[in-house]
């Protein structure tokens, strides 16, 4: 019986080539992943837009259209991709002005804060983020319409962290929610969206403020 197994059993010289190949495609792709989202981004950048071809991003990013389709199904998924890449952009940054909090009330109103400011309309000098986001979060509120369910599952990290503050707020007593899920929904609606109204008001005294837009919640909440 041990004869037999051993007969059996891959030869090591052959499972380590095997792991070796494994792992260089594995490095290859995800270089033509990066090189292309990077592209993209630039792309962006340039054209504050996502109106650029196929074509257009592989001259850019020097990959070929049999790469292009290994690494994504289409322009939307990539564009998916790159609003996955700034929303993990953004959860770093909400977490770490958060964490310059110790208090559950303040620690809410920091991320709410800056929250609007990631929702800014335009492209201001003190924009936050590595690249221009407004043409993706565009794209987002026209996935949303047909597939909701991606676009809530790229914004979870967001999401995740003001579940968890609203969760703190309401066992410190400093808020009342009676579905904590439900709170985060609506500040979450309230603050991202405000950017689809500010943006058409070229007047900035009259868009709706971080302060305005917090002191709303608060109250909201029931304080």
């Amino acid at each position: 019986m041990a004869d037999q197994v051993a007969e059996s059993e891959e030869p090591l010289w052959r499972q380590r080539a095997v792991e070796r190949s494994l792992t260089t495609a594995q490095t290859r792709a995800e270089d033509r992943v990066s090189e292309l989202v990077q592209a993209a981004w630039d792309l962006i950048d340039e054209r504050g837009s996502t109106e650029f071809t196929v074509q257009e991003l592989l001259a850019r990013s020097g990959q070929s259209v049999r790469a292009f389709y290994q690494c994504f199904s289409g322009k939307d998924e990539l564009l998916l991709a790159l609003l996955e890449d700034s929303i993990g952009e953004q959860a770093g940054d909400l977490r770490a002005v958060v964490d310059q909090e110790t208090e559950p009330l303040a620690r809410l109103r920091a991320y709410t804060m800056r929250l609007y400011h990631w929702s800014q309309p335009g492209d201001t000098d003190d924009k936050l983020g590595s690249h221009m986001t407004r043409p993706v979060a565009e794209f987002a509120v026209q996935l949303a319409n047909l597939d909701p369910a991606q676009v809530e599952a790229a914004f979870e990290p967001v999401n995740r962290l003001l579940l968890e503050l609203l969760d703190d707020a309401v066992a410190a007593g400093v808020i009342r929610a009676v579905n904590t899920e439900r709170a985060a929904g609506l500040l979450k609606q309230l603050v991202m969206y405000s950017w689809h109204r500010n943006r058409y008001i070229k007047d900035p005294e009259q868009r709706v403020s971080a302060d305005e837009i917090w002191d709303f919640c608060l109250h909201g909440f029931g304080v």
